[in-house]
């Protein structure tokens, strides 16, 4: 899909893979933690909120939706540090980028397995205002992460070299991405994929306290589901990372997607405290492998000049997607009263999501027809003399072609 990019970020600098990439790294790690697991963390409060406001799921899951769709659509609040340091940890790692990529979105269960529990005794001696008001203050330590990002420097010309070669500016937002069919695939499918995606972890915990369980073990079941997605993300980005697997990044995308729904689906059979804990397991396993390819696919298809503007487009089409999963799941909830429906709902969605990536992956790329062979494209015309202070400029403006293998986002897995 699309095919892996081969980037070296701007001019003449290439990615360090490591020095600083480390410290870029851990804050990468600690604003995806708090990006992604204080939405999820504040469901152990819509109890609270239920009975103090006399509302019902549909509109208690309008919470972890518009602090999602506010991190994915508008580009404010949490969206300020998240996006950036994704386009930053992209620039630090190339080699490694995939176990990169699995290290830093492991923070996302690392922050659920403490927020989580944090949240109900926070509630319980605070009250959700009061608990509320502690979170915010720990979101605070974004922005001191935020410091921590500083662009890559260029390396010093000596006297006799001449300039570096510059590359023509960029448009902020770049819309050429839409050219490229496997950035349409990806988008389609990660924004039907976000409908469901989120839906189990904002609800599992109201559907624990509805069977009787106390509130402490209700609330520890996100704490399960967050350690086990601890070590599911970098051991699915340690695999992607590996030389035979790499190129089909993609496919193992769809199967973690595949997974995903299909733990939906088993987990809407669950009736009891110990069925529950054994679907935030496997669902913990599918949802870190989501959460550790999906970024790292993406910059595979467009690479690291546009990867910019393809998160964002992205991430704004899924906020529109998020904005109507969970709130869709408590509607449903409402009318039904059956749990059971939300989980199944939420698995079809994610399973068709896998289907399209997949499907649109194996049908709709190919690579283009070879026109010519590899010598008639090198051979010059016979017509045509070629001098040599011609070659000379030719090698000194354009060293990334001389002699290593470039790839186009044409290029199918």
């Amino acid at each position: 899909m699309g095919g892996a990019v081969i980037d070296d970020g701007p001019t003449g600098i290439k990615a360090p893979d490591g020095g600083w990439g480390w410290a870029i790294l851990w804050g990468c790690f600690v604003i995806t933690g708090f990006s992604y697991a204080f939405p999820k963390a504040v469901s152990v409060f819509f109890k609270e909120l239920m009975r103090e406001f006399g509302i019902g799921y549909s509109d208690t899951a309008w919470i972890s939706s518009i602090l999602l769709a506010m991190l994915y659509g508008t580009g404010l609040g949490l969206a300020l540090n998240f996006q950036p340091s994704l386009i930053m940890l992209n620039r630090y790692f190339n080699k490694r980028r995939p176990m990169a990529n699995g290290l830093a979105a492991a923070g996302s269960p690392v922050f659920l397995c403490a927020l989580s529990p944090l949240g109900q005794v926070l509630q319980d001696h605070y009250g959700w205002r009061g608990g509320f008001l502690i979170l915010g203050g720990l979101l605070l330590n974004c922005c001191v992460c935020a410091a921590l990002m500083r662009p890559l420097e260029a390396p010093r010309q000596s006297s006799g070299s001449g300039p570096a070669p510059q590359r023509p500016p960029r448009r902020l937002l770049d819309l050429s991405v839409f050219r490229d069919r496997g950035f349409v695939i990806y988008a389609l499918a990660a924004s039907i994929m976000v409908l469901g995606l989120f839906v189990p972890p904002v609800f599992v915990v109201s559907y624990a306290k509805d069977l009787g369980v106390p509130d402490t073990q209700a609330a520890f079941l996100l704490t399960i589901l967050g350690f086990v997605d601890i070590f599911a993300r970098p051991t699915a980005g340690f695999i992607t990372g590996l030389k035979k697997v790499r190129p089909y990044s993609v496919y193992l995308f769809s199967f973690a997607m595949f997974f995903n729904g299909f733990a939906d689906l088993t987990g809407s059979t669950a009736s009891n405290y110990g069925g529950l804990v054994v679907f935030c397991i496997f669902f913990g396993i599918s949802y870190g492998m989501v959460g550790a390819l999906q970024f790292e696919v993406l910059m595979a298809i467009v690479g690291t000049q546009k990867f910019s503007s393809a998160i964002g487009l992205v991430l704004l089409l899924e906020a529109i997607a998020v904005l109507i999963g969970p709130p869709s799941g408590g509607k449903l909830l409402d009318a039904t009263h059956v749990y059971q429906y939300v989980f199944i709902l939420a698995g079809a969605e994610v399973l068709a999501s896998s289907l399209v990536l997949v499907l649109g992956n194996f049908f709709c790329i190919r690579k283009r027809p070879e026109t010519a062979t590899e010598e008639e494209r090198h051979k010059p015309p016979e017509d045509v003399r070629v001098d040599s202070r011609e070659v000379e400029q030719f090698l000194k403006t354009e060293p990334e072609k001389n002699g290593e293998v470039v790839h186009t986002p044409e290029t199918s897995v």
